[in-house]
């Protein structure tokens, strides 16, 4: 058996030679240099450093040596991968700090521009009035009460001591659903939730109900056939004319500010009794304007006064359509359209602008909650 081959020349590998491991250090340099950007780099580091590269497969002969030629040529291997690591590590940095610059200036953001140039959108102003209005009576200790837009003709008119025969039940005012005789309508106004609300609550009762209304009006500057109102409601023993007046003031106070004064003119409800309009001093002139036609006012027309809503005394005959007793319990009960709220409240014109969907109508009154 012959011994080991202790005269082998690593030289003679042509892979292993000095020659050939430097221009394969000088290939791979120079394709670093050439490198772009780091994509590019990444590619020349797989091409020169990684497993396949030409310095790798010769790293890989050096295992076929004779022990004494092996360190030589793995020092020489060793220094040339290096030699190339560091040339990648060097161009790395500096091609990190030109991305870097780059991005400094491509994607630079100029701080002084508005953040979102989208409007942030507003609620409706009825929704919101509505909303502060029930608020007020919350704090009152009143209840919030709902009831189905689509009505029984019972609640709707003959609960509320609105006789067959009255105007009001004609095909002229109410919309029907199906036809005349089909008993049902779309509620003419709130106050068949105050039927409901006394049908089905325990005395006694304190709830106020906002809500939608129809009726076979044109839609015109002032009326609309879908509107909105809110209704109070108030069945306890002993409650007076001057509770009522009370509620009113104060409900008058916050929608339109502290001082402002409220009147009653007698006038006639089919459920209630005695029955009363509303008016409020006018919350522009205050009264002023009256007989001075140095200062008139549009708002009030130089009355001084402007008409709110109406209001009264539970009639006993709608008490006793519910099973109340009227010698045990009396009520008293209010309501106003919020639009026309909304109109003195805000200065709007047209009633048309609330009901057309125009954003710029909207946005005025912003997103108060």
């Amino acid at each position: 058996m012959s011994g080991p081959n202790t005269s082998f020349d690593p030289k003679q590998v042509a892979s292993l030679s000095e020659e050939a491991v430097d221009a394969m250090v000088e290939a791979a340099v120079s394709a670093i240099a050439a490198a772009g950007d780091l994509g590019e780099l990444k590619e020349v580091r797989l091409a020169h450093a990684g497993d396949r590269s030409p310095l790798a497969l010769a790293n890989r002969e050096i295992g076929a040596l004779p022990p004494a030629a092996k360190a030589e040529a793995g020092k020489r291997v060793g220094q040339a991968r290096g030699r190339v690591k560091a040339a990648l590590e060097a161009r790395q940095v500096e091609l990190e700090a030109e991305r870097d610059a780059r991005v400094l200036v491509e994607e630079a953001v100029d701080v002084t521009l508005p953040v979102d140039r989208r409007p942030l959108g507003a609620r409706h102003p009825l929704t919101t009035l509505m909303e502060r209005v029930a608020d007020v009576f919350l704090s009152m200790g009143y209840d919030i009460a709902e009831g189905p837009e689509v009505e029984a003709e019972w609640v709707n008119f003959d609960a509320l001591n609105v006789p067959p025969d009255h105007p009001a039940r004609t095909m002229q005012d109410t919309f029907f659903v199906g036809s005349a005789e089909s008993g049902v309508v779309l509620r003419t106004q709130t106050s068949p939730i105050q039927i409901r609300a006394m049908l089905d609550r325990e005395l006694p009762i304190y709830v106020v109900a906002p809500g939608r209304v129809f009726r076979t009006d044109e839609l015109d500057a002032t009326h609309t056939p879908v509107f909105h109102q809110i209704e109070g409601l108030a069945v306890d023993r002993n409650i007076t004319m001057g509770d009522l007046r009370g509620t009113l003031d104060h409900f008058a106070a916050a929608m339109f500010g502290e001082g402002i004064r409220t009147r009653m003119r007698p006038s006639y409800f089919p459920f209630t009794e005695p029955s009363a309009e509303v008016d409020l001093e006018c919350f522009v002139c205050r009264g002023e304007s009256v007989g001075n036609p140095d200062r008139p006012c549009r708002t009030c027309s130089s009355e001084g006064w402007i008409e709110w809503g109406g209001c009264g005394m539970v009639n006993p005959r709608v008490l006793q359509a519910v099973g109340i007793d009227p010698l045990e319990y009396r009520g008293f009960a209010f309501g106003m359209g919020v639009e026309r709220t909304l109109m003195f409240r805000n200065g709007v014109s047209d009633m048309r602008d609330m009901v057309e969907g125009d954003v710029r109508f909207t946005m005025a009154f912003g997103v108060e909650a």
